[in-house]
């Protein structure tokens, strides 16, 4: 099964189709192209939705099944500020660390990584380890798609 587009969100429908969950990670929200296998085993190709993709975002209908993206939970680091200046620590020790990002009002959350877990505790700040879904997240494109690149060059 394809899905090139989104047909609504699963949070703003009412439906008596059965729900069958497709399992992303976080970091897989923004492919472009991508294969997945849904709860129920069917095989679908995700192509170019052109937007970033949601919890509950319904990629398909069929015989009666609606199959929804379920973003699973992720190891996290949740840092709690109490006051306008330490967040603005927080960030600026952050902000070279390229990392995608959720702020909310008193919390920000970042992917779990054991050194910045540690410097984070070192600097004083109320960080801790959890276990949710990420989303919503600001991501980081510090280089431009264009600029950045993954390849890695062997040379003999």
């Amino acid at each position: 099964m394809i899905s090139e587009r989104t047909l609504g969100n699963i949070n703003n429908i009412k439906t008596d189709d059965k729900i069958i969950n497709v399992p992303f990670e976080w970091f897989e929200v923004e492919k472009k192209r991508i294969a997945k296998i849904a709860d129920d085993g069917t095989e679908i190709g995700v192509i170019c939705t052109g937007d970033v993709l949601n919890d509950g975002d319904i990629l398909a209908k069929q015989d009666n099944k609606m199959y929804v993206v379920q973003i699973k939970p992720s190891h996290l680091i949740k840092i709690d500020v109490t006051s306008m200046k330490e967040m603005c620590r927080l960030c600026f020790e952050l902000g070279n660390r390229h990392l995608s990002l959720k702020i909310e009002e008193n919390s920000v959350y970042i992917p779990y990584d054991e050194p910045t877990f540690l410097y984070l505790r070192k600097l004083g700040f109320n960080a801790n380890s959890i276990n949710e879904v990420f989303s919503d997240f600001i991501q980081c494109k510090a280089h431009g798609a264009s600029q950045h690149s993954h390849e890695h060059h062997h040379h003999e």
